[in-house]
């Protein structure tokens, strides 16, 4: 006799039967959310009022001297597989994609093995991918500035085939394809003007790198960094103006990243002097600011636009660097609202619940007195927002100063010297020309229409920037445009300027860092005339400024 057939509800295991129930809750809950919510974006909010940050630094190898130790020589050395270069390079080239390679460390005598290295700029890189890729650094125009010669324009820097060797690196650090990440390309050290770049991949010594010490070893740190930027520039376009910045800043109590010169061998090519800097990241943040607050760095090809109330839109403007899980983009996003929404009475009144207004009035007054090409109105938006938990303000950061001391030296407090300003322009005004004998480029290699920034009528047009979106911040410019705030930033811009100037310290550190620049290996010909056009920048503006009724008054 045939066994009888089981009947469908026991063929359900007893454990389900028993608990049919909450399943069938569970189940017609899940069917009830896709059909009603199947199309909704869901925006997730830290509403955690935490300090804590998971991302810490497990393993912290000790050098033999400090990293950033400027009484001390330093070298690096990277080793890695040419194979590996190629594809690299060959995956820029095409793509125009940074990605990571292995590679192995041996810095100030300590091995490190496994560090990731990448190709670190945008325009900084432009000759690899359209010029000529000859590795010769090109004559300077009137001014100091660049002249750009017809080789160029010419496409193809190697010429190289390979595959997708390593690992591409994330578009982060405000380090993506975008407009210039650093305003760079052009590093200063040239006075005045700036100095641009052929790079080459036959001269891998004098490429802009970032090392990343714990891209494949997690958790790892040397001498309390995980990551250490290689800056562009070697023998007579040394970045000078760069490393004077910085120790201005450090003389005026300023957050600043810290750096030392040191020399460079990669595989088996000659060694170069460099400027090595620290990398805005959470470990700067923890040692140069604090862990008391959140650090955004602004990405490059972001903006300041207020674009709604999910956070998810402004990732591409903005990367927070320290307590992700805890803290999120909701006070960056009031920040952009009020700003972009508030009335001009509103602005002048309020900006201080918003914003340390005289920690502001600093920031800016400090680029001009730098004449910073590329500021947080340039086309690299080359600034940090600091988000101080108790006060519930944001301050303003500055990084990547290789385009300082760019422009005309006459330059006033009350007028312009970003790339979204152009020096001798009027203050406050948003967009415009170039400083004074500027390159005819945008920094990623292109060429600026003629009256780039103006209208039709010839005057600097308000409230967009430069000429496709080659500058410009409105927090900035309204800052300076508000009559309320006078007071505040010319206080600031004569404490600065007696501290960098008037003092006599800039052209003191200058000399500093010569004997430094010497000491590391540069070109001691290189180096002077270097120092000798900066020089020369410094005693033209600390006497023309000598003579403004902000400073006299």
């Amino acid at each position: 006799m045939a066994a009888p057939r089981r009947r469908l509800v026991h063929r359900i295991p007893l454990r389900l039967r028993h608990h049919w129930k909450p399943a069938a809750f569970l189940a017609v809950g899940l069917t009830c959310l896709l059909v009603f919510l199947g199309d909704a974006r869901i925006t997730p909010f830290v509403t955690s009022a935490s300090t804590a940050d998971a991302d810490e630094i497990t393993d912290d190898v000790t050098g033999t001297v400090g990293l950033f130790d400027a009484s001390q020589p330093h070298s690096i050395q990277l080793a890695y597989d040419q194979t590996d270069f190629d594809d690299m390079m060959s995956k820029f080239q095409k793509d125009g994609e940074k990605e990571y390679i292995e590679a192995d460390l041996t810095i100030d005598g300590v091995y490190l093995n496994d560090v990731g290295i990448r190709l670190k700029g945008n325009s900084t890189l432009q000759s690899l991918r359209s010029g000529s890729g000859n590795g010769q650094r090109k004559g300077n125009g009137p001014g100091g500035f660049p002249q750009r010669g017809a080789e160029g324009q010419q496409g193809g820097a190697e010429g190289q085939q390979g595959g997708t060797g390593g690992r591409q690196a994330p578009a982060e650090d405000g380090d993506q394809q975008a407009p210039a990440e650093d305003g760079g390309g052009m590093a200063g050290g040239q006075g005045g003007g700036m100095a641009q770049f052929d790079l080459s991949a036959a001269k891998p010594e004098e490429l802009p790198w970032l090392i990343s010490i714990d891209e494949y070893v997690e958790g790892r740190a040397y001498d309390g960094q995980r990551e250490i930027s290689l800056r562009p520039g070697v023998d007579d376009a040394l970045p000078l103006n760069e490393a004077l910045s910085l120790s201005l800043m450090k003389r005026s109590g300023q957050t600043a990243e810290s750096y030392a010169f040191g020399t460079l061998k990669v595989n088996n090519r000659p060694a170069v002097t460099r400027l090595m800097v620290e990398n805005p990241s959470k470990d700067y943040v923890d040692t140069e600011i604090g862990t008391k607050g959140v650090a955004y760095k602004a990405r490059a090809g972001g903006s300041f636009d207020y674009v709604g109330d999910d956070p998810t839109d402004y990732e591409t403007s903005f990367k927070q660097l320290n307590m992700e899980g805890s803290q999120d983009l909701s006070p960056v996003m009031r920040l952009l609202k009020w700003v972009n929404q508030a009335s001009d009475k509103e602005f002048a009144e309020d900006l201080d619940e918003y914003v340390d207004v005289e920690s502001f009035a600093e920031y800016v007054a400090t680029q001009n007195l730098l004449l910073n090409f590329d500021d947080m109105a340039g086309p690299g938006n080359n600034y940090v927002l600091w988000y101080d938990l108790a006060s519930r303000k944001f301050s303003v950061l500055g990084w990547d100063f290789n385009l300082t001391f760019s422009g005309t030296a006459t330059t006033g407090p009350d007028e312009s010297t970003s790339m979204g300003g152009g020096g001798g322009m009027a203050r406050g005004a948003a967009g415009g020309a170039m400083p004074s004998g500027a390159p005819s480029e945008a920094p990623d290699g292109t060429a600026q229409p003629p009256g780039a920034g103006q209208n039709d009528t010839g005057q600097i047009d308000k409230g967009g920037g430069m000429a496709g979106g080659m500058g410009g911040n409105i927090l900035k410019e309204r800052f300076l445009d508000t009559d309320a705030f006078d007071s505040v930033y010319h206080a600031a811009y004569k404490k600065l300027y007696r501290q960098f100037f008037g003092s006599g310290y800039a052209t003191d550190a200058l000399a500093t860092l010569v004997t430094q620049a010497k000491a590391a290996g540069a070109d001691a010909d290189g180096v002077a005339k270097t120092a000798s056009s900066l020089r020369s920048t410094l005693t033209t503006r600390t006497k023309s400024l000598a003579k403004n009724e902000v400073i006299t008054g």
